[in-house]
């Protein structure tokens, strides 16, 4: 039987942020990343449209021989894991996972004892109030207050993130949860962990903030210690295929870019064609 490969998949490219912390963390797997960038941001689109682009993309990675998909997005966690889980795998793949971000992050903002939380997501996943239900199933003591910030996902997608403009756009996003005086700071999207040190410089020294993807890569190795017998089918090859379902120079450099020394000259870049 062939191989079985860890499946990361985001709507973008930001989700490639998630990715390189978990090759940090575990980087003895085959991982196989799709990024969905030809119809990115997917906030704003309906439910219906969001969970069948999220269906066909894991769909695609299973095909690839996945055993476990990733969703590094906030708003396919959001809107489709659930579905995902209690039809897609039930039907089409009983014995393979597929696991959110929103969970792993929940869970360490509880183990950090913060009380009055600030999210910062796109509409979609503020819109959902997946982060508040997952929190108050925890902890329903803890006060927590979203943002959505739209404008943030096509500005880090084009590159943009030394653009002056940035700072006033995340001045205006924090603002309101600034006021609240939050303890903690998640960053709800993938993208915005590629801008994290603007963040913390903005919020300052007394605020915790939860990158999602140092999150997601210790949940996940705790996950497959204890689940042995499945992380014993996974190879450890170190091999990594990186599909986008548009693919030109730019998108090429901005994967190298994003994934820096983790990304090596073997990797290959492909473009998903349906």
């Amino acid at each position: 039987m062939k191989p079985f490969s860890i499946g990361v998949f985001d709507s973008g490219l930001g989700g490639l942020s998630v990715l390189k912390d978990i090759l940090d963390e575990l980087p003895q797997y085959n991982y196989i990343y799709f990024g969905d960038n030809a119809r990115v941001p997917y906030s704003g689109k309906s439910a219906e449209l969001i969970y069948e682009y999220t269906r066909k993309a894991v769909d695609f990675l299973m095909k690839k021989n996945c055993l476990l998909v990733i969703l590094a997005c906030n708003t396919a966690t959001a809107i489709s894991l659930p579905k995902i889980q209690r039809e897609y795998l039930i039907h089409c793949y009983p014995e393979r996972r597929v696991l959110g971000i929103i969970r792993p992050t929940v869970e360490a903002i509880v183990e950090k004892n913060s009380k009055r939380v600030g999210i910062m997501a796109t509409y979609a996943t503020v819109i959902s109030k997946s982060f508040v239900a997952e929190l108050k199933k925890l902890d329903d003591k803890i006060d927590v207050y979203q943002n959505a910030c739209p404008l943030l996902v096509p500005v880090i997608e084009e590159g943009e993130v030394q653009w002056e403009g940035l700072n006033l756009l995340l001045r205006k996003y924090l603002a309101p949860l600034k006021e609240k005086n939050i303890d903690t700071l998640v960053l709800g999207c993938t993208h915005y962990g590629l801008i994290d040190k603007k963040i913390r410089s903005l919020v300052g020294p007394s605020t915790k903030i939860l990158s999602e993807g140092k999150v997601t890569a210790q949940k996940l190795k705790e996950y497959l210690k204890r689940h042995s017998a499945l992380e014993k089918k996974l190879a450890k090859g170190k091999k990594r295929e990186y599909y986008v379902s548009d693919l030109n120079e730019r998108y090429k450099k901005m994967i190298r870019f994003f994934l820096g020394k983790r990304f090596s000259k073997n990797d290959k870049i492909s473009q998903v064609k349906e």
